[in-house]
C-alpha cells in the first residue's frame, strides 16, 4: 500500500506514492514550494481521515493556516479538524504538549526531545507528520552532526510517514537527513528573463524505482502540480 502525497502529479515519480511509516526529506531553497507540498501532504491525510501532526518552530498555527487559504486544496477546512494536531516547539503550549507523552521533567535535551517526539507520535497514532525544518531542529542540539543523527533514526522508529524539511540547496552535497532517510526529494529554482522555473527531482527513493530526472514543478491555484512527463534542465 503506497501513500498518496496530495500533489497532483507527483505519485507518478513514486510508484503511486509513499511507503508508509518511512522518513522522507524534501530539500531546497526558500519559495521553492517545500511547505506547501507538506501543507498539501497534511490536507490530504485529513481528508483520508488520518491524524496528522505539524511541528515547527517558527510559526504559529494561524499563519500555516493564513499561508495555505490562498490555495484551493482546502487546507483551512481540515485544518479545523480534530485530526490536524500543530506543534510549536517554541513556545510553552508546545513543551507542554510533549511533555505530557513522556515521563519525568528534567532539562531539554536532544534525547528528551526525541523521546518525547517519538511517544507523542505513537500515542496519537499519528499517520503522517510533518517537521519543519533540521536548520531550527539544530537551535536544540548542542553536539551538531551526532545528535542529529540520533534524532533521525528514531524518527525512523515512529509509525507515522515523516517528511522532514531541510534547508540544503546542493543536491550533489548529502548530510546526515539525507543519508538516514528512506528518501530524498530536491526542490529547484531558477531565475530566468522570462520568470522563474520551478523544478521537483527525486533523488532517492527506497523501495522504488526512480529515474532522477527534474520534472516541471508549478504553483497552481490548487497548490503546487508536477508535471511528470516534462523533464527540465538546469
Amino acid at each position: 500500500m503506497r501513500i498518496p502525497s496530495g500533489v497532483s502529479g507527483f505519485d507518478h515519480l513514486i510508484q503511486g506514492g509513499f511507503l508508509p511509516g518511512r522518513l522522507y526529506v524534501l530539500s531546497g531553497p526558500p519559495g521553492s514550494g517545500k511547505t506547501t507540498f507538506t501543507a498539501q501532504f497534511v490536507a490530504e491525510g485529513l481528508r483520508n481521515g488520518e491524524n496528522c501532526l505539524y511541528v515547527t518552530m517558527h510559526e504559529s498555527r494561524e499563519e500555516l493556516v493564513n499561508d495555505m487559504s490562498s490555495y484551493e486544496f482546502g487546507f483551512e477546512t481540515l485544518a479545523a479538524s480534530e485530526q490536524f494536531r500543530f506543534v510549536n516547539l517554541a513556545n510553552k503550549k508546545g513543551k507542554r504538549l510533549l511533555s505530557q507523552s513522556s515521563s519525568g521533567g528534567g532539562p531539554s535535551s536532544v534525547q528528551s526531545l526525541t523521546d518525547k517526539m517519538v511517544a507523542f507520535v505513537n500515542s496519537r497514532e499519528i499517520d503522517r507528520l510533518v517537521i519543519d525544518s533540521t536548520m531550527l531542529l539544530e537551535l536544540f542540539f548542542t553536539d551538531g552532526e551526532e545528535e542529529m543523527a540520533r534524532f533521525l533514526t528514531a524518527l525512523k522508529g515512529c509509525d507515522a510517514t515523516t517528511l522532514l524539511i531541510s534547508e540544503m540547496t546542493d543536491p550533489s552535497a548529502y548530510s546526515d537527513e539525507h543519508f538516514l532517510a528512506h528518501g530524498v526529494v530536491f526542490f529547484h529554482n531558477y531565475l530566468e528573463a522570462t520568470g522563474m522555473t520551478r523544478g521537483i527531482q527525486v533523488v532517492k527513493m527506497r523501495g522504488t524505482d526512480i529515474d532522477c530526472d527534474i520534472r516541471s514543478l508549478r504553483f497552481t491555484d490548487e497548490g503546487l502540480v508536477v508535471d511528470p512527463t516534462k523533464r527540465v534542465d538546469f
